[in-house]
């Protein structure tokens, strides 16, 4: 029997008084996420959803997230975190694609409407029997969008037997596009996220005073579950959160909950950054421990951050698809900016050819991993997985070179996939959504530079034969088809598009 929700249980059992959630003035105890996590497996269970059924759960970074993930472990069922930004097209995708049988759904806001976003999707998913709403308002039993958490909680023991699942059951399925069509999700086993999770939390030195982590990643994507939530549960730690990244608060928070751990984005970096210089706001005197991944990181930003804080960034590399972490500048041994370190424990990487033939030396070639790390495939898409799958290595469709102590250095993404901000964007499902609007013929899309996000997506449209839709007109309409972050900012019109003989565009010219 193995189950990821133990490193709560664990946590729960050995410091309950320990503050595990901060989030404004609200300090919650790990006795009490734990006492709700109960709660929420017995619900489910009591609604018939158990061992291998999936639940949805579309929440940003505040304490719900946890009661819910591990209550859905918990019940021996798979977690299926939903991305906050999602439109409900979307969402629709993901909860048939997964099968799921409940969404948990965050009420939202005005400017964030995913309480009615959520109810949407799960109307017109015939499959989803169970719609939950994470109210706004602390402890609401009553929501305009359905059943309130709280209301439903009523009458349920926190008190739970957690299920008994096999090390290669499924805990989390974790949607990633790949390079091409649709998102796919990546089927993490129990045994895959709590390996990480321990491989990761012992790279780093606990702080005997107890660790403060920040949590401004979203807890929805591999990396902030993963490298955040689940390392900080398992060490005990308190998790300072922050549902959306503002340097200004984030500087605040920091010094204020007297922070010692910080993962992010380059983009978190340099704003934090930007707002030292800028501004004069002190920087934190507590902050040991600095994590960097989602993007390569400016050599320029690696060097003032040690600067200002006095600590280095270290730079890591993983995927959805590996739980995530791969590998890393770890603490103990020599850190080269630049790179993203070499592999974690447990973990093999090496470069291969197109006919997965072991590359030699430096490099380049694509970067392939084996470990305990590596998904058990793509769920509902054997030929999806057999692609990147062969004998237990994992090819990722990242270039990459290798230096002669091990360390890699990505030198290219998987084809042409967009990180705009430490999200990923896949230019073919943006290509297909552009696609269904009568003024656009035919489109390419691509990431061109950006200074603050890294890269911005950017649309080569050939209108249709007499149309006189704008940029303006295109660029609101994929805002309403479109997550925030996928949507193109730039558009521009063109006759023709670079082409090779069999048709297919050539997207390097266009960038």
């Amino acid at each position: 029997m193995l189950n990821l929700s133990i490193i709560l249980e664990d946590s729960a059992r050995n410091a309950p008084d320990r503050t595990a959630l901060v989030l404004g003035d609200l300090r919650l105890p790990y006795s009490m996420v734990d006492t709700v996590a109960n709660q929420v497996a017995n619900l489910l269970v009591s609604r018939g959803i158990g061992k291998g059924d999936k639940v949805a759960l579309a929440c940003p970074n505040v304490p719900y997230f946890p009661f819910v993930y591990f209550g859905i472990l918990k019940a021996g069922a798979t977690v299926v975190p939903l991305n906050v930004l999602l439109q409900s097209r979307e969402i629709v995708y993901h909860l048939d694609d997964s099968d799921a049988k409940a969404l948990f759904c965050f009420e939202g806001s005005a400017e964030l409407p995913m309480g009615a976003r959520g109810r949407e999707a799960f109307d017109a998913v015939e499959g989803c029997e169970h719609f939950v709403v994470l109210p706004a308002t602390p402890l609401a039993t009553e929501s305009e969008y359905g059943e309130s958490f709280w209301a439903a909680l009523e009458g349920m023991s926190g008190e739970f037997e957690t299920v008994q699942t096999e090390p290669d059951d499924a805990a989390a399925i974790l949607y990633t596009s790949g390079t091409t069509g649709q998102p796919k999700g990546a089927v993490l086993t129990h045994m895959n996220m709590l390996t990480n999770a321990i491989v990761s939390d012992e790279m780093f030195p606990t702080d005997p005073d107890g660790d403060v982590s920040f949590a401004v990643l979203p807890l929805f994507h591999s990396f902030g579950q993963t490298s955040v939530m689940n390392v900080s549960v398992r060490r005990r730690a308190t998790l300072v959160l922050q549902p959306r990244f503002e340097p200004d608060e984030a500087l605040e928070l920091m010094r204020r909950e007297r922070v010692t751990m910080f993962a992010g984005v380059p983009t978190m970096f340099w704003a934090l950054l930007s707002k030292i210089h800028t501004d004069g706001a002190e920087a934190p005197s507590t902050l040991r421990v600095a994590v960097a991944g989602g993007a390569s990181c400016p050599v320029e930003v690696l060097k003032d951050f040690e600067a200002t804080f006095g600590i280095p960034i270290l730079e890591g590399y993983g995927l959805s698809e590996t739980s995530p972490a791969a590998s890393f500048n770890q603490l103990g041994r020599p850190t080269k900016p630049g790179t993203v370190g070499f592999p974690i424990w447990g973990v093999e990487m090496r470069l291969v050819d197109d006919d997965w033939s072991t590359i030699e030396g430096e490099g380049p070639g694509e970067i392939a991993i084996r470990g305990h790390n590596v998904m058990k495939g793509y769920y509902g898409r054997p030929e999806a997985t057999e692609e990147v799958l062969r004998d237990g290595w994992f090819r990722t469709g990242d270039i990459a070179t290798r230096d002669d102590d091990g360390y890699y250095s990505i030198i290219d993404r998987a084809k042409d996939m967009i990180i705009r901000g430490g999200f990923n964007v896949y230019p073919r499902e943006v290509e297909e959504v552009l696609m269904m609007h009568p003024a656009a013929s035919l489109v390419a899309v691509v990431g061109v530079p950006h200074d603050r996000h890294g890269e911005e997506v950017k649309a080569y449209v050939i209108p249709s034969p007499g149309a006189t839709a704008s940029e303006d007109e295109l660029i609101a309409w994929c805002k309403e088809n479109m997550a925030a972050y996928k949507y193109p900012r730039i558009i521009e019109f063109r006759d023709s598009l670079p082409m090779t003989a069999t048709g297919k565009i050539l997207k390097r010219e266009l960038r």
